[in-house]
């Protein structure tokens, strides 16, 4: 049987997953972590399969985590569950090794059909993410990066190039740190790096700050 942990902030979601999965005959619901500090314990003590885990889940800080946790878990496929644009990172996600990316939109039986082709050894994605990539190797990068990236997320990045942490972000444009967390994420996945020198490095070799 597979044997399945779930990393989700959200207790709905896990309770769903859960209720979803109790007698299939295939899946395992084994462990769950609402955080990244309990998912490390998880896969420490337990031998997971597939994690299916969900990119905002607290502590979770850039693209780089999940590429630790394809190091230092190689036999656990992962899985993104997340509510954050496919289009926008599903394309970094599966460069780092995940194997599928699934919008929480879709329905709980998409999801288990996903994690069946996993279990055969699949990567999935969907077409709209096929498109992104390619087009990620087309036109001047500069130009493709611009159109990319949103007015806040430039005005962000531009804060952090100037030195500011998240919290001094945050109230500077009236949001919360969370938010920030959520704008610089994206914006490591969106310039390809997995930390914020690398990510100020490429900005400004491209002249975006």
């Amino acid at each position: 049987m597979t044997k399945i942990c779930i990393a989700d902030n959200l207790p709905v979601v896990v309770h769903g997953i859960k209720s979803y999965f109790k007698d299939n005959p295939q899946f395992e619901l084994s462990s769950h972590a609402s955080n990244l500090k309990d998912l490390l314990d998880a896969l420490q003590l337990k031998n997971i399969d597939i994690l299916i885990m969900d990119i905002e889940l607290e502590g979770f800080s850039s693209i780089r985590d999940i590429k630790a946790l394809i190091k230092d878990f190689p036999s656990t496929k992962i899985v993104v569950f997340s509510s954050v644009s496919e289009k926008m990172y599903a394309p970094t996600a599966i460069k780092a090794g995940v194997s599928a990316y699934v919008s929480k939109s879709s329905t709980l039986k998409e999801l288990e059909n996903v994690l069946k082709k996993v279990t055969e050894g699949k990567t999935v994605f969907s077409d709209e993410v096929k498109k992104q990539i390619e087009l990620l190797g087309r036109g001047k990068k500069k130009e493709r990066l611009y159109k990319k990236l949103s007015t806040r997320e430039i005005e962000v990045l531009r804060y952090l190039n100037d030195g500011k942490k998240n919290k001094e972000i945050a109230e500077i444009l009236g949001l919360d740190e969370k938010t920030i967390s959520t704008y610089k994420l994206r914006l490591l996945a969106k310039l390809s790096v997995t930390n914020l020198v690398d990510l100020l490095s490429k900005a400004k070799t491209l002249d975006i700050i």
